[in-house]
Order: C-alpha cells, then structure tokens, then sequence
C-alpha cells in the first residue's frame, strides 16, 4: 500500500470528477453552495470507505456471478444509514440535497472502486483507496461550488457562514444567474478540467526536467 500515490491518484490523475468524470448528475446539480458541495462530499467519503472495506472483507465469500448485485446491496444499507442520519441531525442538508442522497446508491464512482480496486485488494488499502477517492470527489465538488457561488449569487459559503447567507461578495443583482442553472454547471466543470489538466501537465514537465537535470 502506498498512501502518497493514493492520494495522488484520488485528487489528480484519477479524481473521479475531474479524470474519471464519474458520479456527472450530482456533480451538475448539487453544485451552487458550498454547504451542498461538503454535504455530498462527505456523505460520498463516508460511504466509500465503509463499502469499500466491507466489500474487500468479504471479497473470498461473494460468489463472482453475483458480485455486483452483492456490492449495490451494500451501498445501498450505508447510503440508507447516511440518509438517515442526514435526516435526523442535518435536515436542512437532506432537503437540499434531496434524491441525490438516495442515488448515491447508483453512483458510478462508489461502485467504480468497489468493482476495480475494493474486490481486489486487502481491507486497509480499500479504506485508504475510499478516504483518497473521497477526498479528490470532495475537492473538485467544493472547487465548483466556490466557483458557481461566487458568480451566480455574489457569495461564499452560502448555507454555513453568516447565519446561512453566506458572505456577500458581488452586491445583488450583479451575478450572472445562469451560473447556478445547468448551463453554469457545465461550463465550471467544462473549466475547471482543463484547469486541472494543465496542472498535471505542469506537474509531470517539471518531474521530466528534474529527473533530465539529475541524469
């Protein structure tokens, strides 16, 4: 297990939004607060990392004609105790968030890993691979949120500072509106993937450089 290339892959060259572009209808819907984009990121990584360890815990007893309909039933028990616990302690996240709870069932990025790494490797490397991916998920999501927020409603922070306003940054009737409708969310992701593609070609040009100057 190698944490550092983990983490690496879950928030760069494999970040399920960014790279992999998994998990695209709550990504384009969810992302006009960041109050919704912690949310929905956390409640992802929480149940990533359980099903994944779960899953690689009973990755020997789970016949391998049946193994998918074995991991959505999994999924589907942690995203309903997630549900429910949205319910109880944060109902104002649950309503916001709304169905896309419930679908994080069908979410190609948790059954993703499950099916390409969890079924395949040991008990703390899928909780490691599930924190990793859950993170990258995470980051892109609040990266979009800040984005949208700031130039559909002129705030930040909408939903957690400033009593759940958020702080006022563009004064009203200044921010363009399509920014939290469909549209905005396609261009920010449109955006924000090339952004993070010039960033790895950066980073992997300047690893070239420095191996070619050791050499």
């Amino acid at each position: 297990m190698n944490f550092r290339k983990q983490f690496h892959e879950g928030l760069l060259t494999k970040n399920p939004v960014l790279v992999q572009l998994l998990g695209m209808c709550s990504v384009l819907a969810i992302t006009t607060s960041l109050f919704n984009g912690l949310g929905m990121g956390l409640s992802v990584t929480v149940i990533l990392i359980c099903s994944n360890v779960l899953i690689s815990a009973l990755r020997r007893v789970i016949p391998s004609q049946i193994r998918i309909a074995a991991y959505i039933v999994i999924i589907a028990g942690f995203v309903t105790i997630v549900d429910l616990l949205l319910q109880a302690f944060v109902p104002a996240l649950s309503e916001s968030l709304g169905v896309f709870i419930p679908l994080i069932v069908v979410n190609c990025i948790i059954l993703g890993r499950a099916e390409a790494f969890a079924s395949k490797n040991g008990v703390l490397a899928s909780a490691v691979d599930g924190l990793c991916q859950g993170i990258g998920y995470t980051v892109a999501l609040c990266i979009m949120c800040i984005i949208r927020e700031f130039l559909g409603a002129g705030t930040f922070g909408g939903g957690i500072l400033n009593g759940g306003e958020g702080i006022r940054i563009i004064p009203e009737g200044i921010p363009a509106m399509q920014m939290v409708m469909p549209v905005g969310g396609f261009l920010t992701l449109g955006f924000v993937i090339a952004g993070s593609q010039w960033l790895m070609k950066r980073m992997e040009r300047k690893q070239k450089e420095k191996e070619a100057a050791e050499v």
